[in-house]
């Protein structure tokens, strides 16, 4: 279980997490919705340990977080690549230098993840002839390389079409059946619709509103907030559809 207690972040006087309180259990997925600047970004900053929280306790089965394990780790929006290497050395050169794999090691586990997330083929290229849904799983399989418990996507289908968000969709389910706790920040309305998922939709640094995704659909008018949300950015799924 990761359990976050009123974490509150602060930058300078401007308060940006607001008393979060969250508990998400192992094996599900914690999605949160909202307009930029609402805190999304940054929840999942402070997790990976990028930010140090102001006030609150983040913990896993009631253990302090570390920041010098990898038991969170972070698909980023615009994915951070290696762009000067080729597809494998993105996922080798992490686990030699930060995790000290042995070099066949290291190549061992890349090839069974980039034949896991199809990206086999690509082994040898650089990075930058990848596309955007491939740069995508490169990244999320260089994240689930380094063994992580808890795995966070900020914005992961932000320049995808939609088909692609079905599959990243499917591969963000695949990862809960697996038995890692998942966290997603998102705007795009559309994954909502794709991902079974708790919502929570966040406002000015709270969680304001809650629902697992399948009840939502059920009965989406029982929870105003998240409806008015997503039916107010349905004009996006129109607009790429």
């Amino acid at each position: 279980m990761l359990t976050l207690k009123n974490v509150t972040k602060k930058f300078d006087d401007k308060l940006i997490l607001d008393g979060i309180d969250l508990e998400v259990k192992r094996g599900s997925v914690a999605l949160f919705l909202g307009s930029s600047g609402v805190g999304k970004s940054t929840l999942l900053r402070v997790l990976c340990g990028l930010e140090k929280i102001t006030h609150g306790t983040i913990t896993l089965d009631g253990i302090a977080l570390s920041r010098t394990h990898h038991t969170i780790g972070m698909v980023f929006q615009h994915f951070n690549l290696f762009s000067n290497m080729n597809v494998i050395t993105n996922i080798t050169f992490p686990l030699e230098h930060v995790v000290g794999y042995a070099h066949k090691t290291a190549q061992l586990l890349a090839l069974e993840l980039l034949h896991k997330y199809d990206l086999a083929d690509k082994a040898t290229l650089c990075v930058k002839s990848l596309s955007g849904g491939q740069k995508q799983r490169l990244a999320l399989a260089r994240t689930v390389a380094l063994k992580p418990e808890v795995i966070c996507f900020d914005e992961p289908t932000s320049a995808l079409d939609p088909i692609l968000t079905t599959q990243v969709a499917e591969n963000i389910a695949q990862l809960a059946t697996e038995g890692y706790t998942v966290l997603v920040t998102t705007h795009d309305t559309l994954l909502v619709e794709k991902l079974p998922c708790t919502i929570y939709l966040m406002k000015k640094g709270k969680i304001v509103e809650s629902v697992f995704s399948y009840d939502y659909w059920q009965d989406p008018e029982k929870y105003s907030s998240i409806n008015s949300f997503i039916k107010g950015h349905q004009r996006t799924i129109e607009e790429v559809s």
